[in-house]
């Protein structure tokens, strides 16, 4: 992983810059013309002379300066009447806002010289699992918070009993996921098929209706964790979530099934359930998702600040079958994912060993 560059406030034009101005919000959910809007990085505020980085970072959000004095990222939907929001279009510290765009970037040689393979995602390049479970091991012991956010693929493809290896050893943080994770996984549980289809791949007979009735089992248990009490749900991804008390987040879609009564139907209650933990994230794993993984991604700062107060970024493996996906999670500025162009099963199976 690459190191934190440090910027140097040293600097003329940053020693000399001037205190960042802020102006009150005119209205509930209203920020003033010309506000600030932030980026996933380091982000440095000039106030009282003082370079500050904001509490709680994400892109596409407010500077606010509160009452007491405290510095925090909010997204314009929070705010209040009065409150103090940065404004200023600049990010090179004329303006008191600095963006330290090149926060984690790593020395390239420009030698000219013709290579292959240099493209940021491929499928053509080889995985090093054993990095990556490093870096795994290394967040649970430490105490790290690492979130995974997950699509029905990881159910789909068979990846489901590693899935449950990494919620019972202590490498998941919290789940975040759709209403059909949970649906499938109960399925499996109850019926031994994902959307009917059995392990072996193979359509059953009658089993276009299993999901829903697993739904409606659930549902008759009155929560996901009833149905793991009363028996219903015997094993998988939800079970483990409950039996170990791992934390997850189950977000609706237009599509849903049933759906299970832990999904959170409303979008903007679904961003703030998943934002709640997205904060804490020392590390994110996003597997077989577009929509959640992009979702997330515009939730999370690029870096973490350790308890010593220096900065790592934030390591991100964003997992899919096709390169689109990743493409579309950097394109949308979640620039330090790193790629892994693989089905989940393999992935999932080669990280757990």
């Amino acid at each position: 992983m690459p190191t934190f560059n440090p910027p140097n406030f040293d600097k003329p034009a940053l020693a000399s810059a001037p205190d960042a101005r802020f102006v009150p919000a005119p209205a509930d959910g209203v920020l003033p013309e010309g506000f600030f809007s932030t980026t996933n990085l380091p982000t440095y505020v000039r106030i009282g002379g003082q370079w500050r980085l904001p509490k709680e970072p994400r892109m596409d959000s407010a500077l606010v300066l509160d009452p007491a004095g405290e510095l925090w990222v909010r997204e314009g939907r929070r705010l209040k009447k009065g409150d103090k929001v940065a404004v200023g279009d600049a990010e090179d510290g004329s303006q008191g806002i600095f963006v330290h765009a090149g926060a984690f970037m790593e020395e390239v040689g420009s030698d000219g010289e013709f290579k292959f393979m240099v493209s940021e995602v491929s499928r053509e390049k080889p995985i090093d699992y054993a990095l990556m479970a490093k870096i795994l091991v290394d967040e649970r012991d430490s105490g790290g918070y690492p979130i995974w956010v997950c699509g029905p693929a990881l159910v789909h493809s068979r990846a489901r009993n590693d899935m449950v290896w990494f919620i019972q050893h202590g490498f998941v943080g919290a789940l975040l996921a759709g209403n059909a994770v949970a649906v499938h996984d109960i399925e499996a549980s109850i019926f031994g098929t994902t959307l009917g289809m059995s392990g072996e791949g193979k359509a059953t007979q009658g089993g276009h209706g299993l999901h829903m009735r697993a739904i409606n089992k659930v549902r008759a248990s009155g929560s996901i964790a009833e149905a793991v009490a009363n028996g219903t749900i015997k094993d998988g991804i939800m079970h483990a979530c409950v039996t170990t008390n791992t934390p997850f987040v189950l977000t609706g879609s237009i599509r849903d099934d049933g759906p299970l009564p832990e999904v959170i139907t409303d979008a903007v209650a679904a961003q703030d359930a998943m934002r709640a933990h997205a904060i804490k994230a020392t590390m994110a794993i996003l597997i077989a998702t577009a929509l959640h993984a992009i979702a997330t991604g515009n939730m999370l700062p690029a870096f973490v600040m350790q308890p010593d107060g220096a900065l790592r970024e934030l390591a991100t493996i964003c997992v899919d079958s096709a390169e689109f996906v990743v493409s579309k999670l950097k394109d949308r500025g979640t620039h330090q994912a790193f790629g892994v162009v693989t089905n989940a099963q393999d992935f999932s199976a080669g990280a757990a060993r």
